[in-house]
């Protein structure tokens, strides 16, 4: 399901505001944090977790520490 909003200035920030039914959705509420993530298809939104975030991080720097070999893997 598509869904459009603008953004807005927040002071000197911007800000999207986010459909109450897109909030049920993602079982978050004003003042939760989520996780913003870069994907293929554009940004994902999900609700933050924090066992997630430190798994990418050791992720990330697993794939950076071996790049090379994960490009020679990819050929």
């Amino acid at each position: 399901m598509a869904t459009t909003t603008k953004i807005i200035a927040i002071g000197n920030s911007s800000g999207i505001i986010l459909p109450k039914e897109t909030l049920a959705r993602l079982r978050i509420d004003k003042g939760d944090t989520v996780c913003i993530s870069e994907t293929p298809a554009g940004l994902q939104i999900s609700p933050y977790d924090e066992e997630f975030i430190a798994k990418m991080e050791v992720a990330d720097r697993v794939v950076r520490r071996y790049r090379d070999a994960f490009k020679k893997l990819a050929e």
